[in-house]
């Protein structure tokens, strides 16, 4: 009965679509008065002369670029319990994340930007269903393999996790369809509820899965284990869908879908707390929709640039294909000229989709190569069609200082699904795919400033391991791809032994 009252919805929900995608330009003026009018009524809109804002010539004069640390004493202002701070009124919600400098970062959602998080994730769901005619996944069980719903108290505004808030906002003709049960997903150890959701799930009816790969994909290998089958699909044969975000799915794909027994349909969203950003509208079509018409400003600028004093932020009409920004966004939520630290590129200017390509901070650049988390995922995936090779998990960083007189070079720390028959063939390999992707990494191998990247295997769960140790196994949490400094290179070396 679902998917017959679905159909129709999905296929209004699709028709929304299409016209937000020809009309982004128009959306994103409109948004950004929209947003200027209400941050005048604010005490960081009277701080930063919004009155004075006519353009979006002025709002750069008059607003820089900001992180969490350039706007924290207004968010500490929020937490106290002050009004008006960054958006008219006060937090529906603070999403609590970790932050490396600022200790726990409160982000607010706002009921004005609340809309983004569930909307948006509507539009992604209905939009698939109507393309690929699925609205039968609805008839059966759906699973978000989530962070913790329980919700603390911070001066009168509900704090928790991202994946747990939207717990609380998910309509209720879904949550009858729900897995897993409240109780069993407000469990904080990850272990112990990976082992309570098999046992919950095992005999549902699970036709949608949603989470992290790596997550989702320790759930699947539990479930193997648990019920001595063989591949996924004899468990839940109506499974179709794998609607996932956070990190590059590339990686895992051939591991998860071996786990399912085929390939199922995925959707790939780029959901942040600071505000869900695009999605995948069309699984015929690489890169994901950008968010135009939700309540974000966006604004970019060249990721060359980022470094400079004068750096230029530019509005969506300026933006080029195939070239690196660095995503900055004002919302409804009371972000202003906020640095997400994401940088993505356009693969498509009509619509405009992006791809993620990196984090400003996860890099590497100790000797000027500046290598980003695309490139490294895109030399890997490369070397594993090659030779036939299959990774678990793996992150990257620099030797700068390797012993017996060596040059310096990048290290790889692999853990290995499918280990390939000859490491050192596949390790060239990648140095070579490495080489096509950065001119500048392969200057430095052919300058013979750099010598060829090393790759080091590691045992079975390291990755697990470490994040366990870090308090952050499970949930939205994921390893970063490159450091460009040796502490989690240390760490996973520590934990491995």
């Amino acid at each position: 009965m679902k998917s017959l009252i679905v159909r129709p919805y999905a296929s209004y929900i699709a028709r929304q679509v299409r016209r937000e995608r020809h009309n982004a330009l128009n959306d994103q003026k409109r948004i950004f008065k929209e947003l200027v009018e209400a941050g005048r009524k604010t005490k960081f809109g009277k701080d930063h002369d919004f009155a004075s804002i006519e353009s979006e010539d002025d709002f750069r004069r008059l607003v820089p670029i900001n992180d969490y640390e350039g706007l924290k004493k207004y968010f500490d202002e929020q937490v106290a319990g002050q009004r008006d701070v960054l958006w008219p009124g006060r937090p529906k919600y603070f999403a609590k994340t970790s932050g490396t400098t600022s200790g726990i970062k409160y982000i607010p959602i706002t009921s004005a930007s609340m809309p983004n998080h569930i909307g948006t994730a509507r539009k992604a769901l209905m939009t698939y269903a109507s393309q690929g005619k699925n609205s039968k996944i609805f008839d059966g069980k759906v699973m978000f393999l989530s962070g913790s719903p329980t919700l603390s108290d911070t001066a009168g505004v509900a704090t928790g996790r991202l994946s747990g808030i939207v717990n609380h906002e998910i309509p209720s003709w879904l949550k009858g369809n729900q897995l897993p049960s409240y109780q069993t997903n407000c469990m904080e150890d990850w272990e112990t509820k990976v082992d309570k959701i098999v046992e919950e799930t095992r005999s549902e009816d699970l036709r949608l899965i949603s989470g992290i790969p790596p997550w989702v994909q320790m759930y699947f290998e539990r479930m193997l284990e648990a019920t001595g089958k063989n591949k996924i699909i004899d468990v839940f044969p109506n499974l179709s869908v794998f609607m996932y975000g956070g990190v590059n799915y590339e990686p895992y794909r051939e591991t998860i879908e071996n786990l399912i027994g085929k390939r199922i349909d995925s959707v790939e969203l780029y959901p942040a707390s600071e505000g869900f950003l695009a999605y995948q509208d069309n699984l015929e079509n690489n890169g994901l929709l950008l968010n135009s018409n939700s309540g974000i400003y966006f604004e970019f600028v060249p990721l060359e640039d980022f470094s400079k004093s004068d750096a230029k932020r530019i509005g969506l009409k300026d933006v080029q294909l195939e070239k690196d920004y660095v995503l900055i966004l004002s919302n409804n939520a009371g972000l202003w000229a906020y640095n997400l630290g994401d940088t993505i590129q356009f693969v498509s200017l009509d619509p405009y989709r992006v791809v993620v390509s990196g984090r400003v901070k996860h890099f590497i650049s100790a000797f000027g190569e500046h290598v980003i988390g695309k490139e490294v995922e895109q030399a890997m995936l490369g070397a594993c069609a090659k030779y036939n090779a299959t990774v678990r998990e793996y992150t990257v960083a620099p030797q700068v200082t390797p012993t017996d007189s060596e040059q310096p070079y990048h290290e790889w720390f692999v853990e290995w699904e499918q280990e390939p028959a000859d490491v050192v063939k596949f390790s060239e390999e990648l140095d070579n795919q490495l080489r096509k992707q950065n001119a500048y990494y392969d200057d430095l191998i052919a300058g013979n400033i750099l010598q060829r990247l090393v790759i080091r295997s590691m045992p079975t769960d390291t990755f697990r391991n470490y994040m366990k140790s870090q308090g952050k196994l499970g949930g939205q949490n994921k390893v970063p791809r490159l450091s460009n400094d040796r502490k989690l290179a240390v760490q996973l070396t520590s934990s491995s032994k």
